[in-house]
């Protein structure tokens, strides 16, 4: 593995290394709930939708175009603020909440990804399509603020691990298996300010629920 993570270190473009670096500075500053974190978010995912086409990751290419969408989406929330509270508050989801994106990932991962396999060729639609709806609605909890966002990076990075290792995207690999260590850190970071907040233990944005889970 080291092998080939030196290879790929040779023969990567300046594009792929930029997008890596843009992609762990998100994250840092995603992690202390800077705003700023959805700019980096932007240009990363900017390089990755192509990057992703070009070995035939469709499904990823696709996600990392819906990522600039979420990037606006994201900045526009966690600047939007009030007197009595200048920052985004981070929220918590129920189990019924959980249940429903679960099921709503599962579905779609299902749909899209026999939808590839049959008028396509991309390479292991139905992981690829797992990580990319996992991804999507993972992105959007992490725009409301939503507290668990974490648990769900852990999984899907880990399987992100493995589908760029057997497409060869190495650096990228790499960069996921740091994610993982980060996502550790961002969940405690985040557990500690929710509790800073001084507020319930099962509190909930009411406007953070999917659709079809309010009322």
């Amino acid at each position: 593995m080291l092998d080939g993570i030196h290879t790929a270190w040779l023969a990567m473009s300046g594009w792929e290394v930029a997008a890596v670096l843009l992609s762990l500075l998100y994250l840092v500053l995603a992690i202390r709930q800077n705003a700023l974190c959805w700019y980096a978010a932007f240009a990363s995912t900017a390089i990755f939708t192509v990057l992703f086409w070009d070995v035939s990751l469709l499904m990823e290419s696709a996600l990392n175009a819906y990522y600039l969408v979420m990037a606006v989406y994201g900045w526009l929330l966690w600047r939007r603020g009030s007197s009595d509270q200048p920052q985004r508050p981070i929220v918590r989801w129920q189990w019924r909440q959980h249940l429903i994106a679960l099921v709503l990932i599962g579905t779609l991962s299902l749909i899209s990804g026999g939808l590839l396999s049959e008028h396509t060729q991309a390479a292991m639609p139905y992981l690829d399509s797992i990580t990319t709806w996992g991804a999507v609605v993972t992105t959007w909890m992490v725009a409301r603020k939503v507290l668990e966002n974490w648990l769900y990076w852990l999984v899907i990075d880990a399987l992100s691990v493995y589908l760029f290792l057997e497409r060869g995207l190495m650096l990228t690999a790499v960069l996921f298996m740091i994610y993982e260590v980060m996502v550790l850190f961002g969940l405690w970071r985040w557990w500690r300010d929710y509790q800073a907040q001084n507020a319930e233990p099962h509190a909930l944005d009411v406007d953070a629920l999917p659709s079809g889970a309010k009322g």
